[in-house]
């Protein structure tokens, strides 16, 4: 399978947080453009997640604790940790979810 990123449309899936999904039998990657302020509300799910922010700052908070994350960082989340967080600046983010977000199909 070949996709090109410009050829998928954009979902708006929270306020501010516009993703183009590629779907795989085992797993989801969103990639993000994030507006700078668009908050995603604390939550958890029973995905495990890999984020990268790609371009940008964005403040998450994971359990609790606060963290600003720029470039070139890569974050492991565990199924069912409460995270949530909000862009200091426009962002771009690249998400990877295994099992797949059938929400965000």
């Amino acid at each position: 399978m070949d996709l090109e990123l410009k050829d998928i449309p954009a979902k708006e899936i929270i306020p501010g947080f516009h993703g183009k999904m590629i779907h795989t039998p085992k797993s989801t990657i969103a990639y993000w453009e994030v507006e700078a302020g668009a908050e995603i509300p604390e939550h958890s799910h029973y995905h495990e997640q890999i984020m990268q922010v790609t371009e940008g700052e964005f403040e998450l908070t994971v359990d609790g604790k606060k963290r600003v994350y720029g470039p070139g960082t890569v974050v492991y989340l565990e199924p069912h940790i409460k995270h949530g967080g909000k862009a200091l600046t426009p962002c771009k983010i690249t998400d990877i979810f295994c099992p797949p977000r059938e929400e965000y199909q």
